[in-house]
């Protein structure tokens, strides 16, 4: 199989090293123009493709790691195509333009794979484990936090522009919104509250999110462009009535678990061994090639994107009315 990679910019560039490091063919990368999938083109001694439909007509697989906006055109595009593909996160700015890239590759019959990485981090995806395996019992309260510096406001910065990324809510703490729910499920009731301010001429964003599973467990999740640059921090707790799990990426341990036992004695304390062997980027883009290649399952799905930015656009909706916002379940998407 060849792989074309749709954008040349971080994740672009994360991804073409994942495909290249499995073992799979870059045919080559597609850019608004020809001088910005020059670099990496030249790097992987690949071609640069000036239109889209050049791409797919030479290529098994899309990589689509373009602005949130161009998103839905894309997979439209590459599903009529019958191309296999993967999408960066978010998977698209609406329920709308979710529902019809879904529909769209059912009836294609191809596989849209969304990359939401955060499952694939070694201490969540632990964490994850410890949860289903009833390590801390039943869930109680998720507490998620991500942080970084705001992105560089630029000529063409799409991340500025809350009609391309969505802002803070979309393409940062939709992350930690994936992971809620696949830790709690399906969420009922969304609160938010969003601040956007200038601190010593420097702009900086916050936001802070309440979900309400539909099981009664409650995550609280925050997220804040206003660090300096180069800081990126993440942490969580996920306490439940048998005990805790909890990470601090500014931490030397990368997670601890405290584990209640049932004489009230001194819980256990435990750090799991888990090397990291390879980048979470390359677990991703490998279970992905995986279910191409050999149909193993993977753990997230495009329905899973689909749920994440439902819980987006009504934190958004809490935030201009200041009112908790309840969440209709998502329909099946058909063909």
């Amino acid at each position: 199989m060849k792989i074309g990679i749709a954008g040349t910019g971080f994740m672009g560039t994360t991804h073409a090293a994942a495909w290249k490091e499995i073992g799979v063919e870059i045919a080559g990368f597609l850019a608004e123009t020809p001088e910005e999938a020059r670099g990496l083109a030249d790097l992987y001694k690949v071609k640069v493709y000036t239109d889209l439909a050049s791409m797919l007509n030479e290529v098994d697989i899309i990589d689509v790691c373009t602005p949130t906006h161009l998103h839905c055109d894309i997979v439209l595009k590459a599903a009529a195509t019958g191309k296999q593909i993967i999408c960066e996160k978010p998977l698209a700015l609406s329920i709308e333009e979710g529902q019809k890239m879904i529909s769209a590759c059912k009836k294609a019959n191809v596989n849209l794979f969304v990359a939401h990485v955060v499952r694939y981090f070694p201490e969540y995806a632990l964490a994850k484990q410890a949860v289903d395996s009833g390590q801390i019992g039943n869930v109680g309260v998720i507490r998620l936090s991500r942080g970084s510096f705001r992105p560089k406001k630029a000529v063409g910065n799409w991340f500025l522009d809350e009609t391309k990324s969505g802002g803070i809510l979309m393409d940062l703490m939709v992350h930690d919104f994936d992971y809620a729910r696949w830790l709690a499920g399906d969420v009922e009731s969304v609160f938010a509250q969003k601040v956007s301010k200038k601190f010593k001429d420097s702009p900086v964003d916050y936001g802070l999110v309440i979900l309400k599973h539909r099981n009664g467990a409650l995550s609280h999740v925050s997220g804040a462009w206003a660090y300096p640059p180069p800081t990126f921090r993440t942490g969580f707790e996920i306490s439940g009535d048998g005990g805790m799990i909890g990470f601090d990426s500014d931490a030397t341990s990368p997670i601890r678990y405290l584990i209640q036992k049932p004489d009230n004695s001194s819980p256990d304390v435990g750090l799991p061994s888990s090397p990291v062997s390879e980048s979470p980027y390359t677990s991703e883009i490998k279970e992905f090639y995986a279910a191409l290649t050999d149909h193993k399952p993977v753990r997230v799905t495009a329905e899973d994107g689909l749920a994440a930015v439902q819980i987006v656009l009504a934190a958004m909706e809490s935030v201009r009315t200041g009112k908790a916002v309840t969440l209709n379940p998502l329909a099946e998407v058909q063909a």
